[in-house]
């Protein structure tokens, strides 16, 4: 399929990456996002299948035993995941996938898929994302000390990453990333088919 997409998209917790990602699907339906495997349980208004396929601890076992995983890691005491066969249906059905993951599966995936487009989302600052993270009030203190210093850690391999989008207003945020689809569907790669036809095509002269 011509300019099929693979996208990644990564943020320290609390940077806003689930919100940013639906705002993106409703502009672009042609996109399906990769619903991960997790071992974590839902927060309030999570739905299984549609954020992420909440599995136990001896399943997600199982699908890595069977080499069904093209990346998966260990975030914060918990397992995430991305099914293999998850991508061969998207590519059948829509014109890009989008992989919502941390950094460490962001390098597994760019690994496995060169061209894929890596997006790092940003916080204004620290302190911001720690209002973030204390408004939310789904983590304790601990929770929320450790979730910081992970997100130091995760910002430092920004180089890794095409593009860094920086979420201080979300609407804005939100641009930039249907910008950075938009600009990736016309790479070299994805239409270097339609100038080779050109070039085959005769020239008629008027």
């Amino acid at each position: 399929m011509e300019g099929f997409l693979h996208l990644i998209v990564t943020a320290p917790s609390g940077c806003g990456k689930t919100t940013m990602v639906r705002a993106l699907l409703e502009a672009m339906p042609e996109l399906v996002q990769s619903v991960s495997n997790t071992t974590r349980a839902p927060r309030a208004g999570e739905v299984d299948g549609r954020d992420y396929h909440f599995v136990s601890h001896e399943a997600f076992d199982g699908m890595v035993a069977a080499g069904d995983l093209c990346e998966w890691a260990d975030v914060h005491g918990q397992r995430y995941g991305t099914s293999m066969s998850r991508i061969r249906g998207a590519r059948e059905t829509h014109r890009g996938i989008i992989f919502v993951i941390d950094v460490q599966g962001a390098r597994q995936v760019k690994a496995a898929i060169p061209d894929a487009v890596a997006v790092m989302i940003l916080p204004p600052s620290w302190e911001t994302l720690e209002a973030r993270l204390r408004t939310r009030a789904t983590d304790s203190e601990e929770s929320i000390a450790r979730r910081l210093a992970n997100a130091r850690g995760e910002v430092s391999h920004y180089g890794l990453f095409d593009h860094l989008i920086v979420n201080d207003r979300l609407d804005v945020a939100v641009d930039e990333l249907v910008g950075v689809v938009r600009a990736s569907r016309a790479r070299r790669l994805h239409r270097a088919a339609r100038a080779e036809a050109l070039l085959r095509a005769p020239l008629h002269a008027r």
